[in-house]
């Protein structure tokens, strides 16, 4: 009953944010291909919502895969060997993507009113996670990028969900939050204040996700909450 949670963790901070410095030299420039790609998914969901879902579903299938696999499978798993356990969710996450979202086409990323808006907020928050790391008082080199590091992907996916309709949203949504749970807790317990960002954004979606059901149920009943 002495033990800590901090005590069950298998490495340092200083040896956490290394491992990002090192994954982020290793694919430069790659992420300013990935920041345009959030700028672009910004503009297909904004212009564009029923025609671009399929190539939306594609993209996000993509990120999810490489994102595993350069990220967790070639850098976290050697910091972390309970990593090696999560990989195979996120090539789930990005075959669920793909059969849902690209192939079967049941998805429109159409959604407005506050969830829309909160999944706005969501996608803009994930494009510009890397200022993280200098307000953090870190370089810029250890910043997380979205479709480089899992954090802002997690985060951006989450919005974009809040943004969609489609009867493979149940399945889409565990995947995402749980790694935001996840990171987070890791986070938390290396006492890195980043936590409360995962944790937000969490929170965020879950009120969403339940001010749509109010909605939906409201509109079934023939009541409308006043705005």
């Amino acid at each position: 009953w002495s033990y800590r949670a901090e005590d069950f963790l298998l490495f340092s901070p200083r040896v956490y944010w290394r491992m990002f410095e090192l994954h982020n030299t290793a694919l430069w420039p790659l992420q300013v291909l990935a920041l345009a790609a959030g700028l672009i998914i910004v503009l297909l969901v904004a212009r564009w919502p029923k025609s671009s879902a399929r190539w939306l579903a594609l993209l996000l299938a993509a990120l999810w895969i490489f994102v595993g696999w350069s990220f967790l499978w070639n850098r976290y798993v050697e910091i972390n060997w309970a990593a090696v356990y999560v990989v195979p969710a996120f090539a789930v996450e990005g075959v669920l993507f793909l059969v849902c979202g690209s192939l079967l086409n049941s998805l429109v990323f159409d959604r407005r009113g506050l969830a829309g808006g909160i999944g706005y907020l969501m996608l803009a928050s994930a494009i510009a996670f890397p200022l993280l790391a200098p307000l953090q008082g870190r370089s810029w080199t250890s910043s997380e990028v979205f479709g480089i590091a899992p954090d802002p992907t997690a985060i951006a996916t989450l919005g974009l969900l809040l943004l969609a309709r489609g009867r493979p949203l149940p399945w889409l949504l565990p995947i995402p939050a749980l790694w935001c749970l996840l990171s987070g807790t890791t986070l938390w317990t290396m006492g890195e204040l980043q936590a409360w960002v995962l944790y937000s954004a969490l929170a965020l979606a879950a009120f969403a996700l339940t001010w749509n059901a109010v909605l939906s149920s409201s509109a079934r009943s023939g009541w409308s909450p006043r705005p």
